[in-house]
């Protein structure tokens, strides 16, 4: 195909974007970058040309078009000019802040074109998007969101400039009125103190071996005193969400004498959550790094927030599972990473907790506490060495349970004992003797209930 015939089909599958059936407008998308992967930059130009030319296409056509120019940039960007990456960067940053009320799509898609070129030229995109977020003013939601994306996907690129960013969004957060705002900003700074850990985990590939946790600190305890004195209070569900998940992320890179003092508040303000919001996945998951925080400080005041902090952990880990649904299959496995942190710490309060509670009748009490004591005889061996004998005598009560769902779990638990020896020690054939004798049940499962069970399921039990 020469120029003229690339040029002609190019401006047809142009024009074709504007269908409204997403099956055209998918093949136009992928007709476009068989035609960039061979010229590129012609191809480029040319869906550049077009936008320019046509400033009041309608929202989806344009998207199509800036969606297309992000999988030719994300493919074929070593062979792009300086020229043409710096006229790309200019048109999507135009794109992405043209309107200065969010339009997602439209943003978004030019959003992602910054963040492709990111990948491998984070020195020009910054020079851009910095100029969009300047002292003082309040940048457009897509400029935070932009540079939220961007130390995600390249790490090692935009840890080096998170410090003056940091020191920028500070006196922004204090502008921001609306939930919208406060919500990116409240993601942007999760995205960020993810990003320092993880470049903090692997300075032997870092370009900034010298980059250190105290770099960031300051800017990130001034941000937190914000986030959790004014926006945790929010009456909106999902912002409130966001700053508990930024919380979690930020308490690894705070002081540890500031973590230690605000210790106090943190948790039982984390804990709260689960009564405001039906999505516990993403509270477990900041109270796990809140927890791994404080430990990995060795935190002194942990110990008085311990009993309230079993209550609520044990609450969640009895809620049902539906492993269908992977949520509660996240909240559930971020719980049982909640108990082995603790156990750690306090293994004699911790394991006499569960076992109390393995003597309540209540099924869902029961099954548990049981899944605790699965999951810390797998995770934590070393730690239950000791109460080996203690948890051999306490399995015998969940053992005459009429339950056929708390006999599954108790199966499941006498297996993960087996691994480690307990079987062995004196009392472990009444064990082997249960599991040989709920080998005999026969399963009555119906094939739409197998869905929701547990895949680690070691035997067919009835429904209770």
């Amino acid at each position: 195909m020469d120029d003229t015939d690339i040029e002609q089909v190019t401006l047809a599958l142009l024009d074709a974007a504007n269908d409204k059936d997403s099956e055209v407008q998918d093949q136009v998308r992928k007709s476009m970058l068989t035609l960039g992967k061979q010229q590129p930059d012609r191809v480029l130009a040319m869906c550049q040309d077009y936008l320019l030319k046509n400033p009041k296409l309608v929202v989806s056509h344009r998207v199509v078009i800036l969606q297309t120019i992000e999988l030719i940039v994300g493919c074929r960007i070593e062979e792009l000019s300086a020229p043409r990456i710096k006229s790309i960067i200019s048109l999507a940053s135009e794109e992405m802040t043209r309107s200065k009320d969010v339009v997602p799509d439209w943003q978004q898609a030019a959003s992602n074109i910054l963040v492709a070129v990111g990948n491998k030229r984070i020195n020009d995109i910054m020079e851009e998007i910095l100029s969009k977020f300047q002292p003082g003013v309040l940048p457009h939601f897509f400029v935070v969101q932009t540079l939220a994306n961007l130390s995600d996907s390249n790490v090692y690129g935009m840890v080096p400039f998170l410090n003056a960013i940091l020191g920028t969004m500070l006196p922004m957060l204090g502008m921001a009125k609306q939930d919208n705002m406060k919500w990116v900003f409240s993601s942007a700074l999760c995205h960020f103190s993810d990003s320092i850990l993880e470049y903090l985990a692997n300075l032997d590939k870092a370009p900034d071996p010298t980059v250190r946790k105290d770099t960031f600190s300051g800017e990130i305890y001034a941000a937190f005193d914000i986030l959790f004195n004014n926006w945790l209070q929010s009456r909106e569900p999902k912002l409130r969400l966001t700053v508990g998940e930024a919380v979690g992320s930020m308490c690894h890179l705070m002081a540890s004498d500031k973590l230690e003092e605000q210790l106090p508040r943190i948790i039982p303000a984390i804990v709260s959550l689960y009564k405001k919001n039906t999505e516990h996945y993403v509270i477990s998951k900041s109270l796990c790094q809140v927890l791994e925080a404080s430990v990995n400080m060795g935190s002194r005041v942990l110990d008085t927030q311990l009993d309230s902090l079993l209550v609520a952990l044990h609450q969640q880990v009895s809620a049902p599972v539906d492993y269908s649904d992977p949520p509660t299959v996240k909240n559930h496995n971020e719980v049982l990473r909640c108990f082995s942190l603790l156990a750690n710490s306090f293994p004699d309060r911790l394991v006499m907790y569960v076992l109390q509670r393995l003597e309540n009748s209540n099924e869902r009490s029961r099954m548990g506490s049981l899944a605790v004591l699965r999951h810390l005889i797998n995770s934590s061996s070393s730690t239950m060495e000791s109460k080996k004998l203690l948890i051999l005598a306490s399995i015998r009560q969940p053992m005459a349970d009429h339950s056929n769902k708390v006999k599954k779990c108790v199966v499941q638990v006498i297996s993960a004992m087996a691994h480690h020896g307990y079987l062995e020690l004196e009392g472990g054939e009444l064990l082997v003797r249960f599991i040989v004798q709920n080998c005999a049940l026969h399963d009555t499962y119906q094939s739409h209930q197998r869905a929701t069970s547990d895949p680690e399921d070691c035997v067919h039990s009835p429904h209770s």
